[in-house]
């Protein structure tokens, strides 16, 4: 979602969110982190199969279409990270009508992204279809609607970050807290922006971190762009991250914060 921020809406929340831009969360215990520059990918994560089949849509770019199916780029994200985590494909069973994969769906999307993975035998179960990507090609509106509304996701608090500069020491934060998380499996949601400039304040998730010659690369998944991953880098000299290729972005500075990662953020 390309969406300009409202700086009315952003001051009602400025005392908020400039206490929690700072904040660091995760703790490694008495182990060192590993390096940023390990390459570290989810595991049993695959682009091609475990990502959707269609896109977030931006209205900017199809300002004359109805039911335009757009600026649902958080309701995307955060469904991708429920399904890695909350579900099942079973291809073998039968399939079942639109009605069924809708409540199978939200029954999914129900889940807080937060939580821990659960074990394959509780996760909820999709018949029919081997992956998400199959599954989403052909009951794409029935998934649609199954995710539900995006208004929510809009106004949650936490999206005013994007109007308060962060520390280097911040964001080098954010760039080690993404590689534990990798590590433990997870995959990584985050709210990155180059506001002032109108142009990206959106979400992407993290699947794989790799080294790259000023630092660290991170592969994402844009939901405006199911065709390839994104590629954003964190410099750890200048201790900040790149949009390196983000789809319809300038390569240039932005800033990243994680989402939904506890019940807060």
């Amino acid at each position: 979602m390309k969406l300009i921020v409202d700086w009315r809406r952003a001051a009602l929340v400025s005392i908020v969110a400039l206490t929690t831009a700072c904040a660091n969360t995760l703790g490694t215990g008495d182990a060192p982190p590993p390096r940023l520059d390990q390459r570290i990918a989810a595991p049993a994560f695959s682009f091609a199969a475990d990502t959707f089949a269609f896109p977030n849509l931006i209205r900017a770019r199809h300002p004359e279409e109805p039911d335009l199916y757009a600026n649902y780029c958080f309701v995307l994200a955060r469904a991708l990270r429920q399904f890695a985590q909350f579900a099942r494909f079973d291809a073998s069973l039968p399939k079942l009508d639109p009605a069924g994969y809708v409540e199978r769906v939200k029954r999914v999307a129900d889940l807080s992204a937060w939580k821990q993975a659960l074990p394959l035998d509780d996760r909820v179960v999709i018949p029919g279809y081997v992956n998400l990507r199959e599954f989403s090609r052909a009951e794409e509106p029935a998934v649609k609607e199954g995710l539900g509304g995006r208004f929510w996701t809009w106004v949650h608090w936490t999206n005013w970050r994007v109007t308060f500069p962060v520390t280097r020491g911040h964001q080098e934060a954010v760039a080690q807290e993404i590689v534990d998380d990798l590590r433990t499996g997870r995959l990584v949601q985050l709210l990155v922006t180059n506001w002032p400039k109108p142009e990206l304040n959106h979400t992407l998730v993290v699947f794989e971190s790799r080294s790259a010659e000023h630092g660290v690369e991170f592969l994402v998944w844009d939901p405006n762009d199911p065709s390839e991953p994104g590629v954003m880098t964190f410099d750890q000299s200048a201790r900040r991250f790149w949009a390196t290729h983000l789809y319809d972005t300038e390569p240039g500075p932005i800033r990243a914060f994680r989402m939904y990662y506890s019940p807060l953020l």
